[in-house]
Order: C-alpha cells, then sequence, then structure tokens
C-alpha cells in the first residue's frame, strides 16, 4: 500500500486536518509576507517621514513637522510596519524554541511583545500629540505654546530611546538563538547581532543627547542592517520547503 504524500489534507471524522509539515509551511509563508510586508511598510514611513536639517534644533524641528500633511500617515505607515515585522518575529521564536536555542528564543519573544508595547506609544506621541502641540503653537505662537509641545517632544526623545533599547536587545536575543539553532543559516543570526547591538548603543546613546550627530551616525546604519535583516528573514521563510529533519525517533 502506498503512502500518503506528506503535507495533504486529511479527513478525520468528516472534518478537514492538516499534516504538521503542511501547517508548518503555512507559517512559514504567513512568517515570510508579514517579515517583508512590514519592512516595505516601514521603509515607506520612513521615506514619507521628514528628516530635519539639524533634528536637536527644536524650533527648526517644529517648522518642519506643522508643514507636513503626511505627518500622522507616516507615523501609522511605520506602525503598521513594525507591527507585521514584530508578528513574523513572534513566528521565528515558536520555530526556535526547540534544542539549545529555546531559552534564547523565549527571552526574545517577550522581547517583542515589549517593543511593540513601546512602539504604539511612541507613536500615538509622536504621530498625534506631537502634531496637535506642533499646530497649537504655530497658531498661537506663544512660548507657553512651544514649552507644552517641547515637552511632549523631550517624552518622544524618551520613548524613542528606550524603543531602541529593547527593540536593539530583542534583535540581539534573536540572533543568538539563530547562532545556536539549526533552523537558519548563521550568517542571518550574526547580521541581527551586528544590528541589534548597534540599535541598543544608538538607544543609550539618545539617552544622554538626543537626536544628536553622534545618535544618528550610530542609528541610520543600525536600523538599515536591522530592515535588511527582517527583508532575508522573509526571503529564507518563504524559500523554505520543509520543518528540519530531527532524525528518526527512537
Amino acid at each position: 500500500m502506498s503512502e500518503r504524500p506528506a503535507g495533504r489534507v486529511r479527513l478525520v471524522a468528516g472534518c478537514p486536518t492538516y499534516s504538521e509539515e503542511n501547517v508548518h509551511l503555512r507559517e512559514s509563508k504567513i512568517e515570510a509576507i508579514c517579515a517583508i510586508a512590514g519592512a516595505m511598510l516601514l521603509l515607506a514611513g520612513t521615506w514619507l517621514h521628514p528628516m530635519p536639517t539639524d533634528p536637536n534644533n527644536a524650533v527648526h524641528a517644529f517648522a518642519v513637522y506643522a508643514g507636513d500633511r503626511l505627518w500622522v500617515a507616516s507615523h501609522l505607515a511605520q506602525l503598521v510596519g513594525i507591527t507585521l515585522a514584530l508578528a513574523a518575529l513572534v513566528i521565528l521564536a515558536r520555530q526556535l524554541e526547540t534544542g539549545g536555542a529555546a531559552v534564547w528564543a523565549r527571552l526574545a519573544s517577550a522581547g517583542v511583545i515589549a517593543s511593540l508595547a513601546v512602539a504604539a506609544v511612541l507613536q500615538a506621541v509622536d504621530g498625534i500629540a506631537l502634531r496637535a502641540m506642533v499646530e497649537n503653537w504655530t497658531a498661537a505662537q506663544k512660548e507657553s505654546a512651544f514649552q507644552s509641545a517641547l515637552a511632549v517632544r523631550q517624552v518622544k526623545i524618551g520613548l524613542a530611546s528606550v524603543l531602541n533599547l529593547v527593540l536593539g536587545a530583542t534583535a540581539t536575543l534573536f540572533g543568538i538563538a539563530l547562532l545556536d539553532g539549526l533552523t537558519y543559516p548563521r550568517w542571518i543570526g550574526g547580521l541581527a547581532v551586528v544590528g541589534g547591538a548597534s540599535t541598543a548603543l544608538s538607544g543609550v546613546v539618545m539617552a544622554f543627547s538626543g537626536f544628536s550627530d553622534l545618535e544618528m551616525a550610530i542609528n541610520m546604519p543600525a536600523s538599515a542592517v536591522l530592515v535588511a535583516w527582517v527583508i532575508a528573514l522573509g526571503v529564507l521563510m518563504w524559500h523554505r520547503d520543509r520543518k528540519p529533519s530531527h532524525g528518526p525517533a527512537g
């Protein structure tokens, strides 16, 4: 008697069920779509986001913010993008929870939740609250309105610093898990460690100096590495044909 091909749908008591391999393949495809779509949205939102020539100059920055009609839209695009990318990492953590990489994957999955929470608050403050405060200052041209907007901007800087720290630590943990596991090539783990560690470092610098030249010099390349890592993960996930073999039982 011939065996049923792996990955086919079976009927049990009249209800369709799926083999473990079939479920794994579906999971990898969803993971890949979330990773690549999330990275593309992050890039689009960042491209739409205005960049003041001196980000640490609040007056100049507020003038740029006030003149940007896509301010809210660009931040919502960034929020959706990072949500999708982090969703892909949730699935990645589940795949890595075998063997020696399990402890690192579980720590990384906790970091994903913390990163999403901080990112959501950051986009609410930066994309919505700060825009309203800047518009209020532009209309009133009062010192009190400027100080209020400046206070909200300082909250934004604090949240951005914490996000870089948490997200950088999370990516580093994923990198260690990938280096310790056999599911993906080792270079993808190395890329995560490089991008994660440099992102966390930019968070520390931002905490002390705000959007300084040094912080921007570290953060911009670090962010590019992390986005490249997410895209590379998505491509690898899409081309995964089967679950890694652990050898015959017994």
